[in-house]
């Protein structure tokens, strides 16, 4: 698909152009998630949308957008009459910051008027707003939980309900959900990305030509942003006039039993989760040929239905690349073409092998097996056919073992930092626990503390209406206690006695399994390694978890063990965060079996190193990698140290019979 309108100025974006106006001839597809790196016109495209975007008849001063042909018989500004005249105007395209507040999104209980007039009345959010248009959210991925959650029943029952403060409210709020992620910061909870029907990936081109044009373009725009539109307003005007067009065919396209067993084929050869994929590319196939200008659905529509609505559903975890195998779709399409009602083959005939007459169809061809090749080496030997001796010194990177659910790890006191899942924090967002007066600006009233702190003064204030006198010093703010999100940092040791009986293998399946903790509770992480004669930052301070997996992945072992170096280096990169985000509490997770070769009097510099960390009241918890028979305690001896905790590989699995969940025990100075 070219056809030239604004968002088209960015080259390579076909499959990105084509899923957004796939949503505009049938928002039933379930909306875009536009995944890719920075700079590639993510957003511009997204925005171009709403542009394109027939007009939609709503009732005359319905704050809701009820569509006059078919109200909703519950909107709050009705009851409606069906069948009166509407209004016609732009569909809106909403955009929700993520930064928003609650009340922001669902709407509220109108405090001014409640507190003035005496009456209840509801101010309606975002999601009012979204109905019947677009609800955009960009950085997606970095959207708070609480907020997640609201989205996701909307999207579920196509109405938002809210029920807080004595207001009871239900309104519809059906919208196309488009959001636009960097994957570099961290991904989407698998919840929210079930949700998005389509995704695409997108990346800059690397074409000199086609990134001279971006740019030709764009300064052309700055120039003159209504000349550069109204070049392009024919252009728009015939995608729009199409849209339509495809939207009135829709209806009549016909979805043929043999296109819906090869989608049911697909999704079941992909091993997709639920069947929402199935119906996602049903609806998008059917789209597809309407936008064609087809009534029948064909196999290359459901093979495009497939590329647009099946790579964020057929992730494991997240640490695998999305992605789609075209050579097995190709071969699962195939497998299943025909027509509707398929005749039955024929027989084929005894005498015939597959290579004709005395072919030998029956006998297979042996197989050559790893000795097939000239030189008669497996892949794991080395030259002339001969294995690699193990060795000591330098060790190659080992594979890691397979990751499980782990214990929770967290932080004690509360904290005040960003939201997430590992520890208690007062935050914006949760459950309210009590009141205080504001300091600043009010963000959150505790009505019910407002009312009470307000009440025994209203004789002396002079009330006489039904209205309550409030003065500035009844406000009381809600404090509300949550989760937040902690900074983890890895501190991994990749010596020589870490690699040898394969420890590397079990260590960096714990670390890849923490790792994975991590993602779910919305953590930064950073990763520090230390062997030979020092200590490197693999990875400073991210919220991209597959970054971290990544380099973990990667890291070779060997060499003595320098283990305050490490200590040293990991308390450097706390510095260094702390000054940049001095509200998420760090959670130091390292992983040693205790010992220290490395450098003068290694021993002793790191006991120096380590009472550091407690000094300043960081948590931090060791997982003692040491095995064997004899076991010398040093890890235990560490955590003392650190004023932290010591946990063994088999007491980190939640599955574990040692004990219970733990948190990081030790004392925290900061967090009191």
């Amino acid at each position: 698909m070219s056809t030239p309108f604004p968002f088209t100025a960015v080259v390579g974006q076909d499959d990105l152009r084509l899923a957004l106006l796939l949503n505009a001839v049938s928002p039933a597809v379930g909306g875009v998630l536009v995944r890719g790196e920075k700079g590639t016109a993510k957003s511009t495209a997204v925005r171009a949308l709403s542009a394109l975007m027939p007009e939609v008849d709503v009732v005359p001063g319905c704050r809701f957008s009820c569509d006059p042909a078919s109200p909703d018989p519950a909107c709050p500004d009705g009851p409606h009459t069906p069948g009166t005249a509407g209004q016609a105007r732009p569909a809106r395209m909403v955009e929700l910051p993520v930064g928003a507040s609650e009340d922001r999104l669902v709407g509220a209980l109108d405090i001014e008027r409640a507190l003035s007039e005496g009456v209840k009345a509801f101010e309606p959010g975002l999601l009012a707003a979204a109905h019947r248009g677009i609800l955009y959210v960009d950085e997606v991925n970095l959207l708070h939980d609480h907020l997640v959650d609201l989205l996701l029943d909307a999207a579920a029952m196509g109405a938002s309900y809210v029920e807080r403060e004595g207001v009871s409210v239900r309104h519809a709020a059906r919208f196309l959900l488009v959001g636009t992620m960097n994957p570099e910061e961290g991904e989407l909870r698998p919840q929210l990305l079930d949700r998005f029907g389509l995704t695409v990936e997108v990346a800059a081109s690397r074409e000199p030509e086609q990134r001279v044009e971006v740019v030709r373009r764009r300064l052309a725009y700055d120039d003159d942003p209504a000349g550069f539109a109204a070049r392009w307003a024919d252009e728009e005007a015939d995608v729009r006039a199409r849209i339509v067009a495809a939207r009135e065919l829709l209806p009549s396209v016909r979805l043929g039993d043999g296109a819906l067993r090869q989608i049911a084929a697909t999704c079941a050869a992909f091993e997709v989760d639920g069947m929402r994929a199935d119906i996602v590319m049903a609806r998008t196939a059917t789209a597809l040929a309407a936008w064609a200008g087809r009534t029948d659905v064909l196999a290359e529509d459901v093979r495009q239905a497939a590329l647009l609505a099946l790579p964020h559903r057929r992730r494991r975890n997240p640490f695998d690349a999305p992605g789609l195998d075209e050579d097995k779709l190709d071969e699962t399409l195939e497998e299943f073409s025909g027509d509707d009602d398929p005749e039955p083959e024929p027989d084929p005939d005894p005498d015939q092998g597959p290579d004709g007459p005395g072919g030998g169809g029956g006998q297979p061809e042996p197989d050559e097996g790893p000795q097939g090749d000239d030189t008669g080496a497996t892949p794991e030997a080395g030259e002339n056919g001969q294995p690699q001796p193990s060795g000591a010194g330098e060790q190659s990177a080992a594979r890691s073992a397979e990751p499980f659910r782990t214990k929770v790890l967290s932080v004690p006191g509360i904290g005040e930092g960003a939201a997430g899942r590992r520890s208690r924090a007062r935050t914006e967002h949760g459950r309210t626990t009590g009141s205080r007066r504001p300091r600043g600006t009010l963000t959150k009233l505790h009505l019910a503390a407002t009312v009470q702190a307000a009440a025994p003064h209203q004789r002396a204030r002079g009330r006489s209406g039904p209205g309550l006198v409030v003065r500035r010093d009844d406000l009381r703010q809600a404090t509300r206690e949550g989760r937040e999100g902690n900074l983890v940092l890895f501190v991994v040791d990749a010596s020589g006695s870490m690699a040898a009986r394969q420890r590397m293998s079990a260590v960096k399946g714990a670390v890849l399994s923490l790792l994975l903790d991590a993602y779910q509770r919305r953590d930064k992480v950073g990763l520090v390694t230390f062997r030979g004669s020092g200590a490197d930052v693999a990875l400073p301070p991210t919220s991209s978890v597959d970054a971290a997996a990544a380099r973990l992945e990667s890291l070779p072992t060997g060499g003595r063990t320098p283990l305050a170096a490490g200590l040293l280096r990991a308390h450097d990169v706390l510095r260094v965060e702390r000054l940049r985000d001095a509200a998420r509490r760090p959670l130091v997770v390292l992983v040693t079996d205790g010992r220290a070769t490395g450098g003068p009097e290694p021993v002793a510099l790191a006991g120096r190193a380590a009472r550091l960390f407690a000094a300043e009241g960081v948590a931090s918890v060791v997982v003692d990698c040491e095995s064997g028979p004899v076991r010398l305690g040093l890890a235990g001896q560490l955590a003392g140290e650190l004023g932290g905790t010591a946990v063994t590989l088999d007491e980190l699995r939640a599955d574990s019979i040692a004990g219970l969940v733990r948190d990081v025990q030790g004392t925290s100075r900061r967090a009191a």
